[in-house]
């Protein structure tokens, strides 16, 4: 039995959904906030590499490493800002950092 594009498409949508289920159920932490949307971009992108593999064509490859590199731009400074906030504030619960309002 061979691996499908269903397969890699179905393990694709289970992971964005526990991203999806993982954001709406915590949202008290930031570090794990951050993480279910890094898995949300890794689920795309499993899909984006799956649909380059079985279509023979490398868009889809080009566009996954795009991905990849404003994820790890984007995880940089989502750490750097939750440094911060922790510094000054001793806790990184999102209900108590009210100070980013307008």
């Amino acid at each position: 039995m061979s691996l499908t594009l269903g397969h890699y498409l179905s393990v694709g949508a289970i992971l964005f959904a526990l991203s999806v289920i993982g954001i709406f159920l915590n949202r008290k932490n930031l570090i794990v906030l951050l993480m279910a949307i890094e898995l949300m971009l890794l689920a795309v992108n499993m899909n984006f590499i799956a649909f380059a593999y079985f279509l023979g064509d490398l868009h889809g490859q080009v566009f996954v490493f795009f991905i990849l590199t404003v994820a790890a731009a984007e995880s940089a400074i989502g750490l750097a800002i939750l440094m911060l906030l922790f510094r000054n504030r001793a806790s990184i619960s999102v209900e108590e950092l009210n100070t980013l309002k307008g």
